[in-house]
């Protein structure tokens, strides 16, 4: 299954190709400027049965070295089967296209980094035939970047500074300095950054620490936690969520309020209890504006709930 960690590794180069070149010049890589970069389909299966799907597939094209194409994996851990694939991937883009293609591993922990970064040889050791060498991506190299000012000029880098430290002792600078530099930033390219970070923090205590720096500003935290709940689809997250929402404002929960939000069924409802936790100054205001249709009307516990 995959996780969403491992689409935001991938994903934040899908959507912004020209995110890698400004982080290949940081790592030393003297690449030509491109002067176009097309998302191609990362679907490398054969006739047969066998289902084999790259993350993510770009074709630069460059004025001095033509164009070439750039295979983007995202690995969380470290896997004996996974060279074998990237040369695949690799052999197989390069005889479908006739294109010179590159192979970039973005990880978020430096074990599988240091294990990605190996070289490994198909062949005998004096007859080497093909050697996967890919370029590797990780807190070993990203740049942290734990400063506003930077993360203002450069958004998207530290975002992915953000997302390949999830794990590391800085975390915290980096995730304090993105959520300060949001604020210059427009909603609609804010809230993907949001998205992508909260993806890549996975559950732990970095993705708690982002909930509570975007609650600093309730539209980029409502947006992304509407999105989190959707995504989740069950009545219990939902809930989850209000509550979070009161308890990180510090707003006084009584049970009383606890039991009328979990009596709740409607996901719509829900959606609008979520929206007035985030601004709402008591618990109790968060009822506050019942649609016509009376959505207390049907709790789970399958009694009459208060009317409008």
């Amino acid at each position: 299954m995959v996780s969403s960690a491992h689409e935001a590794l991938h994903r934040i180069f899908r959507d912004h190709p020209d995110l890698f070149y400004r982080l290949s010049s940081r790592l030393g890589y003297d690449l030509p400027p491109p002067t176009k970069a097309t998302v191609e389909c990362p679907d490398v299966t054969e006739t047969a049965a066998i289902e084999r799907r790259i993350d993510t597939l770009i074709r630069f094209e460059t004025e001095s070295q033509g164009p070439f194409l750039l295979a983007v994996e995202a690995q969380g851990k470290p896997d004996p089967a996974k060279p074998s694939s990237w040369a695949y991937y690799v052999s197989y883009l390069w005889s479908k296209y006739r294109l010179p293609t590159h192979l970039m591993v973005v990880c978020q922990d430096r074990r599988t980094a240091a294990w990605a970064q190996r070289p490994v040889t198909s062949g005998l050791p004096f007859l080497p035939t093909l050697t996967v060498r890919p370029m590797v991506v990780g807190p070993h190299n990203t740049p942290v970047i734990a400063d506003p000012r930077q993360a203002r000029e450069d958004i998207l880098m530290a975002t992915l500074s953000a997302i390949t430290h999830a794990a590391e002792p800085d975390i915290d600078d980096i995730l304090k300095a993105l959520s300060r530099a949001l604020r210059d930033v427009p909603e609609d390219q804010g809230s993907q950054v949001v998205e992508y970070t909260a993806q890549g923090l996975r559950h732990g205590r970095a993705k708690q620490l982002w909930k509570e720096l975007l609650m600093a500003d309730t539209s980029f935290y409502r947006s992304w936690l509407f999105e989190e709940v959707r995504d989740e689809g069950r009545a219990e997250t939902f809930v989850a969520s209000i509550l979070l929402v009161l308890e990180q404002r510090g707003v006084k929960v009584s049970e009383e309020v606890r039991k009328r939000v979990e009596d709740i069924d409607d996901p719509e409802v829900l959606r609008m209890v979520l929206a007035r936790a985030v601004t709402a100054p008591t618990a109790e205001a968060i009822f506050d504006g019942a649609t016509p249709a009376g959505p207390w009307a049907q709790p789970r516990g399958g009694g009459a709930g208060p009317q409008p």
